[in-house]
């Protein structure tokens, strides 16, 4: 009897011993080698936000993110693959092809690419209300930025912030 519980024990041991441990930490953002930045963000909410304005352009409340990535990593944006305005990140994640803001490749320009929209576009695709003036979207932009090598990165949610 106390050579199986020796055993046990002893086996116990070298299972413990020999598994390998991860240095992922569980509360740390896992970052991509090429960081995507917003290069007009007025803010950080904690994402970038970008403020904007209802009643510029005669009202149609245009505006631009610009997406850039830094020019010491020797790779280019070849495009914004896709656009997602969700409330989560789920939308821009998903292999799925409906449901997006846009499907249509918006092509970058070496380290930069401009995302153009405006708020009769969100309310022509159903997706307002636009809310009051000094008051935040409760959706975001969710990019899905394509690499010159093909690599696919998903930036950090952009916030839209609404002046007047």
């Amino acid at each position: 009897m106390i050579n199986k519980f020796y055993t046990a024990i002893l086996l116990s041991a070298f299972i413990f011993t020999g598994c390998k441990k991860e240095a992922v930490n569980g509360l740390s953002d896992i970052r991509p080698a090429v960081p995507v930045t917003v290069a007009n963000a007025a803010d950080y909410r904690p994402d970038p936000t970008i403020i904007v304005s209802k009643s510029a352009g005669g009202g149609t409340g245009p505006f631009q993110i610009v997406l850039t990535i830094p020019s010491n990593k020797g790779k280019t944006i070849k495009e914004i693959s896709k656009v997602a305005f969700s409330t989560s990140y789920t939308q821009i994640q998903s292999t799925g092809t409906t449901g997006f803001y846009t499907t249509t490749p918006i092509p970058g320009d070496g380290t930069t690419v401009t995302f153009t929209s405006s708020f009769s576009e969100i309310l022509a695709k159903g997706l307002g209300p636009i809310p009051a003036t000094n008051a935040e979207l409760t959706r975001r932009f969710y990019f899905l930025v394509t690499l010159s090598d093909d690599t696919k990165i998903v930036t950090t949610p952009v916030r839209l912030l609404v002046a007047d």
